[in-house]
């Protein structure tokens, strides 16, 4: 049968190569780092690294290997079950204790991903009774989650007030309404306005989900995310997030939320009871990730030192970056192929950063987003920023 489709499958990569939105996979031979080492797909030896989540520099931290390697020896290695059965250990229920304080909310539980905890809310939540209002630049995990939803399903333009109003408006029949936003859009850095959110969605009795995936750890005054930023820990009803980028860089999800919340997503959603348990040795790790972002502010303020430079020598070198302080940092370029060929450009001078582009952005939105990291130092960010001026010099030349 494969023989009748191989054809278009190949047509449609080829489309994919000429429209130069094909993805290529780089491969590193080295731990996540400030600098990888890449043996496959672009120019191999030791590169800064300017594209991954590791916010705050965690991934390879000593304390967290440390603790990884003795969940190991107490934990084992992995659970080969579900939850339900056989696969609950102390050390996730340890972990959603502190998640739990740690977010202000009051449980949590724990999936393989962030995706799967978004892919198990709605359907959990929600009937064809219900309604629920998403932000139009949701991450692709909740669109697909509300999919599977029975519920009404209803967008308002990014980060728009007025708008949301009007689906509030448009929705009072439901029996329950769930907005969805993300805490922080991840291909614009932009922040979501959750007091304004809470407050309408007070005014209209409506719930507030937040998935907050790229902010827990670094943003607002204690690293707990945008709803503590803005002053509304107490009004948000779910948040959700992972454990894969600033908490670590493995693996793994949660659902933060309500009790009664919790308490029925262990019984009815479908990621969760039809997913191994997340791996003990992540579990463990990520509970050392706790503890090192309660006990000082210093990764945060570093993170916040480079985001700052790469910023404001970014935007002094004629580069258009999206306003804001967030440490991604999108570089407009517009043309997806320019974007795909500045970042080879880019690798050849030693900096690996990667270009975005149709789908996960608009057409005409291609950008090199740059992620910062604590784990940078001054002169990689200057180094960076060097290169960035020098590859646009050969594009244009």
């Amino acid at each position: 049968m494969f023989d009748n489709v191989r054809a278009d499958v190949a047509t449609t990569l080829d489309e994919i190569r000429e429209a130069g939105l094909f993805k290529p996979e780089r491969v590193i031979g080295s731990p996540q780092s400030a600098a990888v080492t890449v043996t496959a797909g672009g120019r191999p030896g030791e590169v800064l690294n300017f594209c991954a989540n590791n916010y705050l520099g965690l991934a390879d931290h000593p304390e967290v290997l440390a603790a990884a390697k003795d969940a190991l020896d107490r934990w084992g290695y992995g659970m080969a079950s579900v939850r339900f059965i056989c696969g609950t250990q102390d050390v996730h229920k340890e972990l959603e204790d502190r998640l739990s304080a740690f977010l202000g909310q009051e449980d949590t539980i724990l999936y393989s991903s962030c995706f799967d905890a978004n892919g198990g809310v709605f359907e959990t939540l929600l009937d064809d009774r219900d309604a629920v209002i998403s932000d139009a630049l949701n991450h692709a995990s909740i669109i697909d989650g509300i999919r599977l939803s029975k519920a009404r399903r209803h967008r308002y333009a990014n980060r728009d007030l007025a708008d949301l109003e009007k689906q509030l408006q448009d929705t009072q029949d439901a029996r329950r309404r769930l907005i969805v936003t993300d805490g922080v859009f991840s291909m614009d850095g932009y922040v979501a306005p959750l007091r304004e959110i809470c407050d309408l969605a007070d005014r209209y009795d409506a719930m507030v989900m937040v998935d907050d995936s790229h902010a827990v750890g670094f943003v607002g005054p204690g690293g707990r995310g945008t709803p503590e930023l803005h002053g509304v820990m107490d009004r948000v009803d779910i948040i959700t997030g992972t454990l894969g980028k600033a908490l670590g860089g493995a693996s793994g999800g949660y659902v933060a939320a309500r009790r009664e919340i919790v308490a029925l997503l262990r019984q009815r959603s479908r990621p969760y009871l039809f997913s191994n348990s997340l791996a003990p040795v992540i579990a463990a790790a990520s509970l050392k990730v706790l503890d090192l972002v309660e006990e000082s502010n210093e990764l945060r303020e570093r993170l916040a030192a480079n985001t700052a430079l790469f910023r404001t020598k970014m935007t002094e070198a004629g580069f258009e970056i999206l306003p804001g302080d967030h440490p991604i940092a999108p570089v407009m370029i517009g043309d997806a192929a320019e974007a795909g060929r500045l970042a080879e450009l880019l690798l050849e001078r030693g900096v690996y950063v990667i270009g975005f582009s149709y789908p996960v952005v608009p057409h005409g939105q291609a950008r090199i987003r740059v992620q910062l990291s604590a784990a940078h130092s001054t002169e990689d960010v200057e180094r960076a920023v060097a290169a960035f001026v020098d590859a646009r010099a050969a594009l244009e030349g």
